[in-house]
């Protein structure tokens, strides 16, 4: 059964271990905003925003290889 209550706490965990998450996830939102521009001739405004998604992916990476890395030496000791 799905309970709320046990769900947003196991989110916030995630996050909080997985910095570049919501940048990942910032893309992925833009990226299809761009994708719903396109279809709807807005082609220039397409590319704008996919410009920025893009840079938001870059972060989430960076900041996902952060995580790893810093998570990495926290595994070891366990």
């Amino acid at each position: 059964m799905f309970s709320v209550k046990r769900f947003l706490p196991r989110v916030k965990k995630y996050l909080r271990e997985n910095l570049g998450a919501p940048f990942v996830i910032g893309f992925q939102v833009l990226l299809l905003v761009a994708a719903g521009l396109l279809v709807a001739g807005t082609s220039a405004l397409a590319d704008e925003v996919a410009v920025y998604a893009y840079y938001l992916l870059v972060i989430g990476v960076v900041l996902q290889l952060a995580s790893f890395i810093r998570n990495r030496g926290e595994d070891s000791e366990q």
